[in-house]
């Protein structure tokens, strides 16, 4: 079966928790970032507590990121006017009296399993309980670590990337690809606000990376194994990938991955411009967490995959600037792909900023 897609949104809510930041790169110095197509400028008071404001002083829109903090206040660098952490003006060179209209907006910011969360939409609606579960980020239960890539494209582009596996047997056959991926099949739900795609690879040969990780466990382990990848969308663009392998027949299927090793891919994107993004993910393990040498090795595994993928996602947001009009089609391995554009589809529509022709099929 082929169908258009519901639309080539494109589009970001922006009633949205969107991760900023890992949180060690928030300190006393200003960080630059621009999220959701909005400039801030973050940093932490004496405290420790993170700060979100509009990076542009409310005098001649100077780059606040490019001052400095003084106690609990951003001074910008041009005219030294400073603002506390509401963005409220606090002092002004030359002059007693502050312009009563003299503030810059300022933006919920959370720190929460190593991120920094941020919400530049309506700040009434900003609930932190809203936040997406990335738990094994901080549970003495599960260790790791990540990166921020500044991906050049649109964030759902990767939001599709990380929705269908099945990429991995074309794009990654030195690591994670395998015949299996494609020949597997899967079983997609969804509610509200979620999506989850799950797929089971019964009685195969460990690729690479997944052999690599057995003999982590399992030293000098041979033999097949049962491969699972279980992706879970949480609106708009934070996905968790529940995967792993263990030695076939021992019950991993129903629930025992005793015999096997298990990670959690955990992935965060962010949008930046209608064609850039930032992406922050991080590789989880739940056995030898005591190995710092395992960690680098996961990560630095990891980096590499993701980098092949960097360059196939740059290569299709060239495609699609120069053919603006084409329309996608969707194959029966993009399921998990067009609920996500649905639900981000009813996003938009609350924020009433686009209106959604009807799906082709649907």
């Amino acid at each position: 079966m082929a169908e258009t897609t519901t639309a080539k949104i494109f589009e970001y809510p922006r009633n949205a928790w969107y991760v900023a930041a890992w949180d060690h790169e928030v300190t006393r110095k200003p960080l630059a970032r621009t999220i959701a197509g909005r400039p801030l400028a973050l940093f932490r008071t004496e405290g420790g507590a993170p700060v979100a404001l509009a990076d542009a002083c409310w005098h001649r829109l100077a780059p606040l990121s490019m001052g400095k903090v003084i106690g609990d206040e951003l001074q910008c660098p041009y005219h030294g006017i400073r603002y506390d952490r509401t963005g409220r003006c606090t002092a002004m060179p030359a002059q007693e009296t502050i312009n009563p209209s003299a503030m810059v907006p300022s933006f919920p910011i959370v720190d929460r399993y190593r991120y920094v969360w941020v919400w530049v939409g309506d700040a009434a609606l900003a609930n932190p309980s809203t936040i997406p579960d990335m738990h094994q980020m901080t549970s003495p239960e599960w260790t790791g670590d990540g990166e921020l890539i500044h991906a050049e494209c649109n964030y759902q582009l990767v939001v599709d990337n990380l929705m269908d596996l099945t990429h991995e047997e074309f794009v990654h056959t030195s690591s994670i690809g395998q015949d299996a991926l494609s020949e597997s099949e899967f079983v997609t739900s969804h509610t509200d606000t979620t999506v989850t795609v799950e797929r089971w690879m019964i009685d195969i040969e460990a690729p690479p990376f997944w052999l690599k990780n057995m003999r982590d466990k399992f030293p000098g382990f041979s033999g097949q194994v049962d491969r699972w990848q279980i992706i879970h969308f949480e609106a708009p663009s934070t996905i968790c990938l529940d995967v792993g392998v263990a030695a076939t027949g021992t019950g991993a299927p129903e629930g025992d991955r005793s015999a096997g090793v298990n990670g959690y891919v955990m992935n965060t994107i962010t949008p930046e411009t209608d064609r850039t993004s930032h992406y922050f993910w991080s590789f989880q393990r739940n056995y030898r967490l005591d190995s710092q040498l395992i960690t680098t090795q996961l990560r630095n595994g990891v980096h590499g995959v993701f980098s092949e993928d960097e360059v196939m996602l740059q290569a299709q947001q060239a495609a699609i600037d120069a053919n603006p009009d084409y329309e996608f089609y969707s194959l029966n391995i993009d399921a998990g792909g067009m609920w996500v554009r649905r639900l981000l589809e009813r996003m938009l529509e609350a924020e009433g900023r686009m209106a959604v022709p009807a799906a082709v099929g649907s």
